[in-house]
Formats: structure tokens, C-alpha cells, sequence
């Protein structure tokens, strides 16, 4: 755990931004708008220090482990809540006229694969960022479905879901 450097109240190491708990980063910033509006060099600090807060966040959600299993030399401090992420994709019409091409004939449709690889990683990078906003710093049981919306495959959602956790770092 880390400490803020404003409140000093006690922060995981996976929620602080730039040594300070949410809260105080976000009031951080707004007295420095507030402070800033007399010239634009406090407006460009400003701009680079929100920047690099927003990497760090980033940086923090890419780190989140997914896995699809409770795997066992994974040691579950904290079970935190059930995230789930969601994303709804269509097909154009030019995507459906080769995919109904290569249902008739037979093959793979790139177009399609390709559409769905990417809804794949939008549930999974949604996944981490979830999880990441309540403190979790893993997501075990991950499961992935697809749903059809529209009947006809032109509509398709994609649904992920698993348990948000707080896992003890790997020693090694």
C-alpha cells in the first residue's frame, strides 16, 4: 500500500496518480486550472501533467491480469465484485455479402474474424478497466459469449465477464 501524498490516508499501489489518491489528484488539478488561467505556460504544465496521469492510468489498467481460471500459484487476497464489459458490432453490407459468399462455398471470412478479434479486445480492455476502477488489480473466471441480436448474424454482441480480485504479488 501506498500512501497519499496530500491526505496521507493509505492507497493501493494500483490507485494512486502521481503519489496521490483519486481524490486529491483530481482536486490537484482543478486548483491548478483555477490558478492557471493567466497564462499558457501553467496551461501547457497543466496539459503535460494530466497526460502523464492519464499513461499512468493506462499503464495501470494494462497491468490487470486476466485469466479464464482461479489458477492456483495465484494468491487471492480480496475477492472485490463481478465486472462484466459489453460490446455490440455490425457487420456492413460489404462484410455480409462475402461472408454469405464464403458460407456457401466454404472458407474463412477475414472480414468477419477481423470484426470480432477487435470486439474481443474492446471486452477485454473494458474488463481491465473495470476492474482497475475498484481497486482490483486481476480478473479471474473471465468468460466470453457471443450473442446474435438481430437473428440474421448481422448484429452480434460480445459479453465478458469474471470476478474482480486483488491478487498478492508474484515473488518469483
Amino acid at each position: 500500500m501506498a500512501e497519499c501524498a496530500d491526505c496521507k490516508i493509505q492507497v493501493s499501489y494500483f490507485k494512486q496518480v502521481n503519489g496521490r489518491c483519486a481524490d486529491c489528484n483530481n482536486r490537484y488539478f482543478a486548483q491548478r486550472k483555477l490558478e492557471g488561467t493567466h497564462g499558457k505556460d501553467e496551461a501547457a504544465i497543466i496539459a503535460a501533467e494530466q497526460k502523464a496521469s492519464d499513461e499512468q492510468d493506462a499503464k495501470a489498467i494494462a497491468a490487470v491480469v486476466l485469466t479464464t481460471e482461479a489458477a492456483t500459484d495465484l494468491i487471492v487476497t480480496r475477492r472485490i465484485d463481478i465486472v462484466t464489459a459489453e460490446c455490440a458490432f455490425g457487420m456492413n453490407a460489404f462484410k455480409d455479402l462475402f461472408a454469405g459468399v464464403r458460407n456457401i462455398v466454404g472458407g474463412r471470412s477475414e472480414a468477419v474474424q477481423s470484426t470480432m478479434r477487435d470486439a474481443r479486445r474492446t471486452v477485454l480492455q473494458e474488463l481491465r478497466r473495470e476492474a482497475h476502477a475498484i481497486g482490483a488489480n486481476a480478473v479471474i473466471g473471465v468468460d466470453l459469449d457471443y450473442v446474435d441480436l438481430s437473428g440474421s448474424g448481422t448484429m452480434v454482441m460480445l459479453v465478458g465477464s469474471g470476478t474482480a480480485v486483488f491478487i498478492q504479488a508474484y515473488d518469483g
